[in-house]
C-alpha cells in the first residue's frame, strides 16, 4: 500500500511537469491510438507504474511469483506501446519508477 501511496503522486507529479505528448497526437501520420487515454501526456506510463509496483511487491514477498508477476507487468508495458498511447520510454519510465517506489517503501518500512 506505502508504495502505491508513493507511486501516485510522484507519478502526477511527473506527468504534469514533463508535459510529452502522445504518439498519437505528436506523430499523427503514422501512429493511431487505438483507445482514449484518460489524460493528454504520456510520460511516464502509468499503467506500467502500477503494475511494476504490484510485480516487484509481490516478487519481494512471494519469491516464487516473481517470474510471472515481471512477465504480466512487461505485459501491461508493452500493451500500451501497442495501443499507441505510449513510446517505449515513456514505459521504461514507468518500470522504473513504480520499482523503485516499491523499493524505497520497502526499505523505509523494514
Amino acid at each position: 500500500m506505502a508504495s502505491f501511496a508513493l507511486e501516485l503522486p510522484l507519478y502526477l507529479l511527473l506527468k504534469n511537469s514533463i508535459k510529452r505528448a502522445r504518439p498519437a497526437d505528436r506523430l499523427t501520420a503514422y501512429i493511431n491510438a487505438h483507445i482514449v487515454p484518460s489524460d493528454q501526456f504520456s510520460l511516464p506510463s502509468g499503467h506500467t507504474a502500477g503494475a511494476f509496483v504490484f510485480a516487484a511487491c509481490l516478487a519481494m514477498h512471494f519469491p516464487v511469483a516473481a517470474l510471472p508477476a515481471y512477465f504480466w507487468a512487461a505485459a501491461i508495458g508493452l500493451s500500451r506501446i501497442m495501443l499507441g498511447v505510449h513510446f517505449p520510454l515513456d514505459v521504461i519510465a514507468g518500470v522504473i519508477l513504480g520499482s523503485a517506489c516499491c523499493a524505497v517503501a520497502y526499505f523505509i518500512i523494514i
